[in-house]
């Protein structure tokens, strides 16, 4: 196993090499630069002249590096992050980008896990419900729920759930994680409770497309097992109904889900990002679409970076997983 797993790991720095250029490259195609937003600011807002807004635009960009060509600015980024760990300075933020990482990466993270917990909890729950209740009126509620989770985009979601709490419910403190008098507390049950009130929207609508899946997937893996043979003939044994389906179809029936969660988490994240730009959450979409909006190039690249790492991780644990749990994986495939 441990070879597997740096067998793995060695096998994803090229591929995340390949996907940083891929992915400055993309960012960078656009034209204009920070440059050009600090120019355009200088003349809407600050009342300069189009040449006294060029020339400080032209510092600037001479200053940071930004009339540099693409290939120097990439291996500038590239080879700093990989020997000083530096990922650059977000010009927008006026804040070193490591720094923004590592303030709105780690609540993206626990949100998505949080979410992915739920997840996978609720969909293998009602997957398992419906598939031994296959064509009932329990079977029909849950399909319906699962088609309305993978179909409805989880961004129009988040604009219903933003209209409803607040012009319905006239709830304005919906962009943070806390309220004003618990900013800057200590944690407690109530600053926890707080929270709780302040992100469950996010989290219920992450949440609500991974469980469609899962229980879909749950479903119909589970509804092949147990008209596979050996069901047949533990059920002739005389086991009970029950422990046939939880001792010898369930496991069975989750290597698909285990495969799946290579992907889950970026999903759960992508799925965070969406909701969290509408809501304007402090984490890593509002990041991402603000800095793409004036032109920070580092940290969008920085961030779709550690995103695909999250993919690239996933997969290796989903790999180990399904290792751990099918002894014909550990055997390499050996009878």
């Amino acid at each position: 196993m441990l070879r597997f797993l740096v067998t793995r790991l060695l096998s994803a720095i090229p591929v995340l090499l390949i996907l940083s250029v891929v992915t400055f490259a993309i960012i960078q195609a656009p034209p204009g630069n920070y440059s050009d937003y600090i120019r355009s600011q200088l003349i809407n807002l600050g009342g300069a002249s189009y040449e006294q807004a060029d020339a400080q635009a032209k510092a600037y960009a001479a200053e940071h590096g930004l009339d540099k060509p693409m290939v120097v600015q990439y291996f500038n980024w590239i080879g700093a992050m990989v020997t000083k760990g530096d990922f650059g300075y977000s010009m927008y933020y006026n804040r070193p980008v490591g720094e923004i990482v590592a303030e709105r990466l780690p609540r993206t993270l626990l949100l998505a896990l949080v979410c992915h917990i739920f997840a996978s909890a609720l969909g293998i729950t009602f997957g398992v419900l419906a598939a031994t209740r296959q064509y009932s009126w329990v079977d029909t509620i849950l399909s319906g729920i699962a088609f309305l989770g993978m179909t409805v985009p989880r961004f129009l979601m988040a604009l219903i759930m933003v209209y409803l709490l607040v012009f319905q419910f006239n709830m304005s403190d919906i962009g943070n994680f806390f309220s004003s008098r618990y900013g800057g507390a200590p944690w407690s049950w109530d600053k926890f409770v707080d929270l709780v009130k302040h992100v469950w929207p996010v989290v219920a609508i992450a949440t609500f497309g991974g469980l469609a899946y899962n229980m879909r997937v749950m479903r119909g893996n589970l509804l092949d097992t147990l008209n596979a043979q050996y069901i047949e003939t533990a059920r002739a044994k005389g086991l009970r109904e029950g422990a046939v389906i939880m001792r010898h179809a369930v496991p069975n029936a989750l290597h698909p889900l285990i495969m799946y969660q290579g992907v889950v988490l970026p999903y759960m994240l992508t799925g965070e990002i969406e909701v969290a730009i509408i809501f304007a959450l402090p984490t890593v979409g509002p990041a991402i679409v603000s800095s793409m909006h004036v032109g920070d190039v580092y940290v969008t690249a920085t961030f779709m970076l550690v995103l695909a790492a999250t993919l690239i991780i996933g997969n290796i644990i989903a790999d180990m997983l399904l290792a751990a749990l099918d002894p014909r994986v550990r055997l390499g495939g050996a009878h």
